[in-house]
């Protein structure tokens, strides 16, 4: 394959990392932090945290289109791209578990994405605040403006290429 399509033949393609991820470390709060500081990095604000049961959760964040490249959640172009013509959000699962040989600790990432079911046209787009010319102008004074039902999603899935890229900064944050 030839031209803009082609993959950068001087770049190898980035490493799969392990998930769970397998992390030397004695110190389970440092551990800890650092985590969560790759969250954020990841622009993701944390919904949930419990070290008992060792779970990081994120709340839900808007997929971030190619307006937006300095955000991190969309990996690659198809994502960005998709992230742009529709409605994305995701999700982050973080789990901390002691590995079973007790020498270290296993971090699980797990990324969910989900795409929002509009039951119609929203109000809000171009479509729904032109005037329609088959019907009369009808004047509403009590106007509502926004959607008039709440908005479905509907499951993608995980999203690898996320849950890999956070393993990536998750395992260059632990190596220092």
């Amino acid at each position: 394959m030839c031209g803009c399509a082609s993959p950068g033949l001087g770049t190898p393609p980035p490493a799969y990392v392990a998930n769970p991820l397998p992390v030397a470390a004695n110190n389970d709060e440092i551990l800890w932090e650092r985590t969560v500081d790759v969250l954020h990095e990841f622009h993701f604000e944390i919904a949930r945290e419990n070290r008992f049961s060792r779970v990081i959760e994120t709340e839900y964040r808007t997929g971030s289109g190619l307006l937006e490249p300095w955000h991190q959640d969309s990996v690659g172009l198809e994502n960005r791209l998709e992230s742009s013509l529709q409605s994305v959000r995701r999700k982050v699962l973080v789990r901390v578990l002691p590995s079973e040989q007790g020498l270290g600790y296993l971090v699980s990432v797990e990324a969910f994405q989900e795409k929002e079911d509009l039951p119609g046209v929203a109000a809000n787009s171009p479509g729904g605040a032109t005037f329609q010319e088959s019907k009369p102008l009808q004047r509403d004074l009590n106007l509502v403006v926004g959607q008039s039902s709440p908005s479905g999603w509907i499951g993608m899935g995980r999203d690898v290429a996320l849950e890999q890229s956070i393993l990536q900064s998750l395992q260059l944050a632990y190596s220092r």
